[in-house]
């Protein structure tokens, strides 16, 4: 009886169409050496280009979309006009970058693949994790000890 998920492709009863076991005629043919450290390079390169998204995310992406806005309330003199234009160009820019973040990372886990590791899924999620408490760490950080909550300036 075939109840396991991994052979039914998740159901119980049955197999969806399309989730049987790839079966090759012949045996892949695999990479020389040389090709596959040149993949290994270039995840490493991908992989480095995905925590380069990710940090925009935690700080440049918000001050910029501020800064569109501040320009907005300065040209219309209307501060709602500043808070749309600000929420506006985060959303745009932040969703921006999460749609390049994951293109991103499903190139990086080809290339893995080329490079000869069972990569079967892809790292974002771990790398926005990281980037996310690294940002909140140096957000609590700047806020408590550099500025100070009491400041009159704020």
């Amino acid at each position: 009886m075939r109840t396991d998920p991994t052979d039914t492709g998740g159901l119980f009863v049955g197999r969806r169409p399309g989730s049987s076991p790839i079966r090759y005629r012949s045996a892949p043919e695999q990479a020389g050496s040389r090709r596959k450290r040149a993949d290994g390079i270039l995840a490493s390169g991908l992989f480095g280009v995905v925590v380069a998204l990710c940090l925009l995310c935690w700080g440049p992406i918000p001050l910029v979309a501020l800064w569109l806005g501040s320009r907005a309330n300065y040209l219309s003199g209307s501060v709602n006009v500043g808070i749309i234009v600000t929420f506006g160009s985060a959303a745009l820019f932040l969703y921006g970058n999460l749609s390049a973040m994951q293109r991103v990372d499903r190139a990086w886990v080809l290339v893995r693949r080329a490079a000869g590791h069972d990569q079967r899924g892809g790292a974002l999620p771990r790398i926005f994790g990281v980037t996310a408490v690294i940002g909140i760490t140096v957000f609590t950080f700047w806020f408590m000890v550099i500025v100070g909550p009491n400041d009159p300036n704020l």
